[in-house]
């Protein structure tokens, strides 16, 4: 299965995502490498949005899991 770079934005006044297809990989590394790349350029320019990694069946499936709204994590409770 593939890895997905995506840029994600998520919208204060909307709670859907946007979602940029950026580039595909067969090699962990290789993606990992351009998202840290892709996030720092981010974070120079003050931008609010991320750049992520999803390991999907296909471009649907990553966006998909992308999409999809996550609780937030409970530090501490077991």
């Amino acid at each position: 299965m593939p890895y997905f770079v995506y840029y994600v934005n998520q919208q204060a006044d909307q709670d859907r995502k946007s979602l940029e297809y950026v580039e595909t990989f067969d090699n962990f590394k290789q993606a990992r490498n351009l998202a840290r790349d892709k996030r720092a350029a981010l974070r120079d320019q003050g931008s609010s949005a991320d750049c992520r990694l999803i390991f999907a069946k296909n471009q649907v499936e990553a966006e998909k899991l992308l999409s999809a709204p996550r609780e937030e994590r409970v530090v501490g409770e077991d």
